[in-house]
């Protein structure tokens, strides 16, 4: 598979005692826990070789700490439309404990009260797409998982709740691009740790 087209490389940020837990973590601030801090200067030495014309990253603490420490807070941005889904009234939650009280709940079809819904986050999404069309380069990404997934599914042209069927492990990389030209997004390697 040829390289001839713009990359661009996603990480998932480094564990968080929410992300160990299984907590829904949108916008309350989680420092990254030991294992986090070591798995997020474990990415620098996966990124060896690669440069970018731009390093953008999610606001949250979780995921510039993580660009910070693999090696990249000197040219990390933060952007805003990179957070991750804002649960509401699940925010702290378990998938487990929702599913008690909402039984079939599926944070991709069913959203969040008082937070987004995936067409929401699938808005943000196609924002930050936009932005890496016009910029037409290798762009390295720092953000959370759930926008990630919406972000891989939007890219391919699917709909926001089609980021279900992605996984993200923490500290995971993935890299979309394009296959024979610009019009066939793809995904060419994910969550690779």
């Amino acid at each position: 598979m040829s390289n001839a087209f713009p990359q661009i490389h996603l990480v998932r940020h480094g564990e968080t005692a929410w992300s160990l837990s299984g907590q829904h973590t949108g916008r309350t601030d989680m420092p990254l826990t030991p294992a986090g801090e070591a798995a997020a200067r474990g990415v620098a030495e996966r990124l060896k070789g690669l440069s970018f014309s731009a390093v953008w990253s999610s606001p949250s603490q979780r995921a510039y700490d993580t660009s910070v420490l693999a090696g990249f807070g000197a040219t990390s941005v933060k952007m805003d439309d990179l957070q991750e889904w804002d649960y509401g009234a699940y925010e702290g939650l378990t998938t487990k404990q929702i599913l008690a009280e909402r039984p079939g709940w599926n944070v991709f079809h069913d959203g969040s009260p008082q937070g987004e819904v995936a067409a929401d986050v699938g808005t943000r999404a196609d924002r930050i797409i936009e932005r890496l069309r016009k910029a037409n380069a290798d762009i390295l990404i720092f953000s959370s998982a759930h926008f990630l997934r919406v972000l891989a599914a939007r890219w391919l042209g699917l709909q926001p709740e089609d980021g279900a069927l992605f996984v993200l492990d923490t500290a995971s990389i993935s890299v979309l691009g394009y296959e024979h030209d610009f019009g066939e997004p793809v995904v060419r390697r994910w969550n690779l740790k």
